[in-house]
């Protein structure tokens, strides 16, 4: 999952249509693609198929909650290392726990503050960015490694 061609990829997982109406005019000023997903199945088949570089994932969702979604992608080598920002109305401690147990990068309450939320998902593509950055320079150093020790130094 890397967007390095091209702008970041944004999830959006909520069963309300409004939620999702309201997050996707929030990051019109974000130079990004943006995709939906309705319930917990279903961000599972949109991640697979869109490969976000950033999930905003709602807790309280059907078929699959957040928290299971997330548990899910973080057992997956493929999306383990998927951004993830929990959206919740929920706010008790153990809700957070709960996420933090599950995976999440990052929480943001509900209402969502336009603000808050801009601030949190530049961050969090920012580190996804540095992130994938750090692992291409890991593998060319890997890659310079093997090649060096095929040649003979005299």
């Amino acid at each position: 999952m890397d967007s390095t061609n091209g702008p970041p990829k944004i999830l959006i997982a909520d069963d309300n249509p409004q939620n999702i109406e309201l997050l996707e005019a929030y990051l019109a000023d974000v130079e990004c693609e943006i995709e939906t997903a309705v319930d917990g199945e279903d961000t599972l088949k949109r991640v697979e198929s869109f490969r976000p570089d950033l999930l905003l994932l709602d807790v309280m969702m059907p078929r699959l909650s957040g928290f299971e979604v997330c548990k899910k992608l973080r057992a997956n080598p493929e999306t383990r290392d998927l951004m993830i920002l929990m959206v919740t109305a929920l706010n008790e401690t153990s809700d957070y726990d709960r996420g933090v147990q599950a995976g999440t990068d990052d929480f943001l309450s509900k209402p969502v503050n336009k603000v808050e939320l801009l601030c949190r998902v530049r961050s969090l593509l920012r580190v996804r960015h540095f992130k994938n950055q750090f692992e291409r320079t890991l593998a060319y150093l890997a890659d310079f490694e093997k090649a060096s020790r095929g040649v003979e130094i005299k």
